[in-house]
């Protein structure tokens, strides 16, 4: 019988006055994991608990979501990365591997360009450099379903993060997805600053001066992120190493954690 891993919660007040809930978990080299559009340390919670049998993982909600307020500053993508680093700080970790999926990798690519001397080794998983015409028109109307229809807007989001047939034999996904679908104002207005911040995310500019070892993640059948993201995103990264799924759809990490989980473990074990 496996023993559990004692989960720490705590608290991290910003300078603009949001409060993050945060969780730490595990013993060793640590690890953040920074969540995509949902923005939820929850997006997390079964990788954690597999990956804290070797490492300490910190992950939280973003500012907004789940249990962590909102604050006052204008949302973007260096703002995300500075609650990022507030994190680490609130836990002690003066370095740590940061690992970001889709949405998360963009905060990432940022945490790595204000802070690198914090960053061990750098995880982009299911994210990109530059959005792009597709992801731009993909983004731009699921912001008009959100408008329009939340409970719809919801429902795009898994039926496009996962492969059909997954997702027809993992149902409750879809139903959870639904009962957190971003009804109320403040749902709605957190969600809409998410996806423009999103849409106005540039990486490119000094990308290839990052100093830390990069490893990228992708599937061959994401159709949100395709992986000609992740291709462009290795091209501007000479040096790093890419691990392409054949499948798993955007969400992999959830889909196929058994692979992630095993991926990421022996990359940072040959740090």
């Amino acid at each position: 019988m496996t023993a559990t891993t004692e989960i720490i919660d705590f608290k991290v007040e910003t300078p603009d006055g949001a409060t993050l809930h945060a969780f730490k978990e595990g013993h060793g080299q640590p690890l953040l994991l920074v969540s995509g559009l949902s923005g939820t340390a929850a997006f997390w919670k079964d990788i954690a608990a597999t990956l804290s049998r070797s490492f300490q993982v910190i992950r939280f909600d973003q500012r907004g979501i789940g249990a962590s307020t909102r604050g006052e500053a204008p949302c973007d993508m260096e703002l995300l990365a500075r609650d990022s680093l507030a994190v680490l700080n609130a836990a002690g970790i003066e370095r740590a591997v940061v690992l970001g999926h889709s949405t998360g990798g963009c905060i990432a690519q940022k945490i790595a360009k204000l802070a690198p001397e914090r960053v061990d080794g750098l995880i982009l998983s299911a994210s990109w450099l530059a959005p792009g015409r597709f992801l731009n028109a993909l983004f731009g109307a699921r912001l008009a379903i959100l408008e329009a229809d939340p409970y719809a807007y919801a429902a795009i989001s898994v039926l496009s993060g996962y492969q059909p047939r997954w997702i027809e034999q993992n149902w409750h996904i879809y139903d959870a997805a639904l009962e957190a679908a971003p009804v109320s104002e403040h749902a709605r207005t957190v969600t809409r600053e998410r996806l423009n911040a999103l849409l106005a995310f540039d990486g490119s500019a000094d990308i290839g001066s990052l100093p830390m070892p990069i490893l990228i993640l992708g599937t061959r059948d994401d159709i949100v992120v395709p992986v000609y993201h992740q291709e462009a995103l290795a091209a501007a990264l000479p040096g790093c190493r890419r691990a392409i799924m054949e499948t798993g759809g955007h969400l992999f990490p959830v889909s196929r954690p058994d692979a992630f989980t095993a991926t990421v473990a022996e990359w940072i074990g040959e740090l």
